[in-house]
């Protein structure tokens, strides 16, 4: 028999539960999918903005010994 909140993608009970602390836990966890997925998103910018530099670097060190005298 699965629990509310076994599926990590939906918040455990509902809005309009009867229970306050069914109702608090569902505002606890919207907010904490909600964190969680921007903090996802921020993971994947920077590791662009890390590829991206890596690269960046990578052209100078091979512009530098092209054209080393």
């Amino acid at each position: 028999m699965p629990l509310p909140g076994d599926d990590p993608g939906t918040p455990a009970y509902s809005a309009d539960a009867t229970d306050p602390l069914h109702r608090l836990t569902h505002e606890h966890e919207t907010r904490r999918l909600a964190e969680e997925k921007k903090n996802e998103r921020m993971v994947w910018w920077y590791l662009a903005y890390f590829l991206f530099g890596i690269h960046i670097v990578a052209f100078v060190m091979i512009y530098a010994v092209k054209h080393a005298k």
